[in-house]
């Protein structure tokens, strides 16, 4: 690609991602909020704040092409984004227990001339969680840079989540297939 790529996240599932389908990036630093309207409709959101990420960024986009994502779970009429400490994190898991949820991963990416942003979602069954199975995660793996409060690339989707309707790696927070297919477009 001749253009530089610049990923505007701090997620390291997500340069992951990036790094195993061999794309070469450089981190680019962007300080935006993750606010949102509150009456958005959850299926907006992550597009809503993929965007506001990325007209955060300050640099020059000329021979660049900017990546900019956002993830969130929603569960009947609420999104849990990212929890603040344990006890939010418990309780998260424990909404998510025995029930299905959506995720949903949004990116942007654009140049200087021209801007995508695309969704996609996937249904995400989980096992009901005993207590001890939700106090065992949040003390060990300590989630607070996930959204829901979990990973399905680590013991919590090994172990309790029942099955996936949808992209895989969209859970882990980057529909890769398409941004590999959306990059090819710049």
């Amino acid at each position: 690609m001749s253009q530089r790529i610049l990923l505007g996240s701090k997620s390291p599932r997500r340069r992951e991602l990036l790094s195993a389908v061999g794309i070469q990036y450089e981190i680019a630093d962007i300080d935006c909020d993750e606010d949102f309207p509150a009456d958005m409709a959850h299926e907006l959101v992550a597009a809503f704040l993929a965007e506001k990420k990325s007209m955060a960024f300050t640099g020059n986009l000329e021979n660049s092409i900017l990546i900019t994502a956002d993830t969130i779970v929603s569960i009947g009429n609420e999104i849990l984004n990212k929890p603040e400490n344990q006890e939010e994190a418990k309780l998260m898991l424990g909404k998510l227990s025995g029930h299905k949820h959506i995720v949903y991963t949004s990116v942007c990416i654009r140049n200087s001339v021209h801007k995508v942003v695309f969704t996609d979602a996937t249904n995400v069954y989980f096992k009901p969680l005993a207590e001890s199975d939700i106090e065992y995660y949040v003390n060990t793996f300590k989630p607070f840079d996930k959204a829901g409060s979990y990973g399905i690339q680590d013991w919590m989707g090994y172990t309790n989540i029942s099955g996936i309707e949808g992209d895989y790696y969209n859970v882990m927070g980057l529909p890769i297939n398409k941004v590999y297919e959306a990059l090819k477009q710049f």
